[in-house]
């Protein structure tokens, strides 16, 4: 069985374009066979930006960890007209957030890396809607080790769904972060994360 934090040569394409809306704005993605959430953008990471921008600060760039076809990262750089980066390991993915960037007309930066690995720099917002199918301790690893890559001020923004563990997570959390929940919706808990 092929996961979407995995890379398979084999898998055939068949791409597709997937629309969202938000205010005035229509944003399309090209998706396909191989990443995450390929035929609808995933209610979790519609639910986290959307909260995102209903409390958004003024930033100067950001990290999208896990970033998929670029969905998050697309819409914050259109949205806060700024410029970010996305790392990934799919590589399919990656290259449908290569197209999709410039199809949306942003300047956002994708590159192979797995977790913080070849991340250099750091940002004002770390936002990541974390592979809950590859494990807890990745997940961790996502969440906690954001606080190295995060400028004094910076902020961490994610989105766990509560019967994937949202509350266990966010008490181990609470230990290395002021964490605030921002949002529940459906089941997701949409959480900030700042340094202490």
């Amino acid at each position: 069985m092929n996961h979407y934090f995995t890379n398979n040569d084999q898998l055939k394409s068949e791409v597709r374009v997937i629309k969202y809306y938000y205010d005035s704005t229509c944003f399309e993605f090209l998706s396909d066979h191989g990443v995450f959430s390929k035929n609808k953008i995933d209610f979790g990471s519609v639910t986290l930006i959307e909260t995102y921008l209903k409390n958004k600060k003024n930033i100067h760039n950001f990290l999208d960890v896990g970033c998929g076809y670029g969905f998050l990262s697309i819409v914050l750089a259109r949205e806060l007209k700024i410029t970010g980066v996305g790392v990934d390991i799919n590589l399919r993915a990656l290259s449908l957030a290569r197209e999709n960037a410039k199809l949306n007309q942003v300047s956002v930066s994708f590159k192979e890396s797995n977790i913080y690995d070849k991340v250099e720099g750091k940002f004002d917002l770390i936002i990541t809607n974390p592979p809950i199918r590859a494990g807890k301790q990745v997940v961790l690893d996502i969440l906690v080790g954001a606080k190295n890559h995060l400028n004094q001020d910076g902020e961490l923004w994610a989105v766990i769904r509560k019967d994937q563990g949202a509350k266990s997570i966010i008490k181990i959390l609470s230990e290395v972060y002021r964490v605030e929940i921002k949002e529940k919706n459906k089941g997701f808990y949409v959480f900030c994360c700042k340094n202490d």
